[in-house]
């Protein structure tokens, strides 16, 4: 089997099917990631081969340079590209950049499925102009396509305006069928499915597959403290890589003087963060960069973090209490789920203080409800098929698909 895999250039956008890539070639399967901005250099990190579908700009630094200045975009732009950045629907700049890479890296590659995440249309409709099988990816633990309460309340990608005019702009008709499946990777209590239940999409009646989620966020070495329990409490801190780009290090200001308080080991993974406005760390603080998150989570007592999709399922993995500060976009969801499931808590980085964030945190260390229930969730995960079955289960479905070519 040949495997395109089309993402999205962020980075919970698709490191999350990493572990489905790799699943992939581990079974012998050809593989190639179809990406573009700084995941062209992260896929390859992960040791996949990737295509950059748009070298032409830097799509993720143009959306973020949108969203944080609110301003124009450039005029020297197409004029797609400027009605995407217009429209409300930020992941409308990917589907009108991407998609046509995306097609013509598929046409090179010839793959027998285009695999896809539920956020990127470029996918979509890379897989229709392929006329090939498709399998949509959920990457996220705090909503599903599944969900009819979520339809309703929002876009669905590949079905708006932005789609459309790129569907016009390259040919791409609409008559195909649903995907081979679609993959919803949340844990069952948390809105996902238990390994074993079989559910059609009202939609289309594509059946739907539940997929442990399994995390990866870059490699590393390990530092020999990170194999070892410490005798205190060791708290992870991070704010991912958006959040500190947009919003600054205030929330991180609030977190390490809570935790500088308390009688725990602090682990500050915040990138290539500029942390000088934190002034002096306190001496029970560790700032350790860039440091995957499964690197060090198993040994840790509790998370404190922005919640994005990738750093809210990770501690689920692990069975790890949190305490979620949720930033924007489907943070404040992923914030709900938590505390919904008991397994943390969460509260409002504008208003929250210090004092606020040292109760919470001694919340998760002493009431023994959080743990419970973080622990019921790993059991959980560990029970939902892997990303290599999965795979077994997509080439074994390609087979009753009738081929194109």
């Amino acid at each position: 089997m040949r495997a395109l895999f089309a993402t999205a250039p962020g980075h919970g956008l698709t490191l999350p099917l990493v572990p489905l890539m790799w699943a992939a070639r581990a079974a012998g399967h050809e593989v190639l990631l179809a990406t573009t901005s700084e995941m062209v250099a992260v896929g390859s990190a992960a040791g996949l081969p990737v295509f950059d579908v748009f070298p032409q700009r830097d799509v993720w630094g143009d959306l973020m340079a949108r969203v944080m200045s609110g301003g124009e975009p450039d005029e020297d732009l197409p004029e797609e590209y400027r009605l995407a950045a217009d429209t409300g629907n930020p992941f409308g700049l990917f589907t009108v950049t991407m998609t046509e890479g995306t097609v013509e890296a598929g046409r090179a590659f010839g793959p027998d499925l285009v695999v896809h995440t539920s956020d990127h249309a470029a996918g979509m409709l890379a897989a229709t102009a392929l006329d090939v099988p498709a399998l949509e990816v959920g990457n996220r633990v705090s909503w599903s396509v599944r969900d009819a309460d979520w339809r309703a309340g929002h876009h669905v990608f590949g079905e708006d305006e932005i789609s459309d005019r790129v569907r016009d702009r390259l040919g791409i008709g609409r008559a195909k069928p649903g995907p081979v499946a679609r993959i919803d990777p949340r844990p069952p209590s948390m809105g996902g499915m238990a390994a074993g239940l079989e559910q059609l999409d009202e939609r289309d009646g594509a059946p739907w597959w539940p997929m442990r989620f399994v995390p990866y966020n870059g490699g590393g070495a390990v530092p020999d403290w990170a194999l070892h329990r410490p005798a205190r409490p060791r708290i992870a801190v991070t704010l991912g890589t958006v959040v500190p780009v947009m919003s600054g290090v205030t929330n991180l200001t609030v977190v390490i003087e809570a935790l500088g308080g308390m009688d725990v080991e602090v682990v500050l993974a915040a990138g290539t963060t500029d942390l000088t406005d934190l002034g002096e760390l306190p001496a029970n603080v560790r700032s350790v960069g860039y440091l995957p998150l499964a690197s060090f989570l198993p040994t840790c007592a509790a998370i404190v973090h922005h919640g994005g999709s990738g750093t809210t399922a990770a501690p689920l993995f692990y069975g790890v209490p949190q305490l979620v500060l949720p930033a924007f976009a489907d943070n404040p969801l992923a914030a709900a789920r938590v505390v919904e499931r008991g397994v943390g808590l969460s509260d409002d980085p504008a208003t929250v203080d210090a004092a606020t964030v040292l109760r919470l945190v001694e919340r998760l260390l002493t009431e023994d409800t959080f743990r419970t229930a973080a622990a019921e969730v790993r059991a959980e995960m560990a029970r939902q098929p892997s990303p290599a079955a999965v795979v077994d289960r997509a080439a074994a479905a390609l087979l009753e698909v009738p081929s194109p070519r």
